[in-house]
């Protein structure tokens, strides 16, 4: 990628020293309703930067997104996605999954990998669903993590995606970010769900849910995140753990946002002719 270059007007910038001083804010005690305010500003930018934020696994049904989401345990969505059409076609009800040859249908998940533990939690799945629930998944948090492969992030995903029931979907990814975001401090996920909750309106629950995934997977890399082409720097108590200069930021940034991604923190990519695109701009 070619070096940035700044777009918009100039506005303030983050640096090191006021991240620091936000960061030891933060330690001795952010008061309730500076926290608000600053995940409130944080939430915008992610709004903002990822408007058409989505669930980035492939399903029509619940009972589809329920394997997927039990597929895509140390796998990528990508991966699971290349997947499940012929699953999904050999497997179209809980009753198939519940008399599925165990072979065949490790063959069919082999890719995502875990392939034997996976296969027993869909076999055990689809008992569950025809035993319990005649043949038809559940759609409360309760019911959902009483089945087999189903934990409450998985019974978040769900309700979220598939029944419209807002849920906060903590894993290790979303648990890292709002930490080294300073929205909260706790380890346990369901302290995390519970903490980050409390800063978020409940109908937002499951947008915000991919704002932050979207984020963690484009921009704040949990090695070396761009901080120098993130909108969230300002209110980051984290800035400075990635590179600051743009131009080395802007090559960590990745998916097919960036070009927008890059407009929103104030930069375009000079194109090969010398064209600066930003978001907005039609192809030349």
């Amino acid at each position: 990628m070619n070096n940035p270059v700044r777009t918009l007007p100039d506005r303030p910038l983050p640096d090191r020293r006021r991240a620091a001083r936000l960061a030891a804010r933060i330690a001795a005690g952010e008061s309730s309703l500076g926290r608000a305010r600053r995940v409130g500003r944080m939430l915008r930018a992610l709004a903002a930067a990822f408007p058409d934020a989505r669930c980035e696994l492939d399903f029509t049904t619940p009972l589809e997104l329920a394997v997927a989401t039990i597929l895509s345990a140390q796998c990528t969505d990508k991966r699971v996605n290349e997947v499940t059409p012929a699953l999904f076609a050999r497997y179209p009800a809980a009753v198939d999954y519940a008399g599925a040859d165990r072979t065949e249908l490790e063959e069919l998940i082999r890719p995502t990998g875990f392939f034997r533990n996976k296969a027993t939690a869909l076999i055990g799945l689809g008992q569950a669903v025809v035993e319990r629930h005649d043949s038809v998944l559940p759609g409360t948090l309760d019911e959902l993590v009483k089945l087999p492969g189903i934990g409450r992030k998985t019974a978040n995903v769900i309700l979220g995606n598939a029944f419209g029931v807002p849920g906060l979907t903590v894993d290790t990814h979303f648990g890292r970010l709002v930490r080294r975001w300073g929205w909260t401090a706790e380890e346990d996920p369901v302290k995390v769900e519970h903490a980050v909750g409390a800063l978020v309106p409940k109908r937002d629950w499951t947008m915000v849910s991919h704002h932050v995934i979207y984020h963690g997977r484009r921009i704040c890399h949990a090695r070396k995140p761009a901080c120098g082409v993130c909108t969230l720097a300002v209110d980051c108590p984290a800035f400075g753990t990635g590179p600051t200069d743009p131009a080395q930021a802007a090559v960590l940034v990745k998916g097919p946002e960036t070009v927008h991604l890059l407009a929103l923190a104030g930069f375009g990519v000079p194109e090969g002719d010398g064209a600066v695109i930003v978001a907005g701009d039609s192809e030349p």
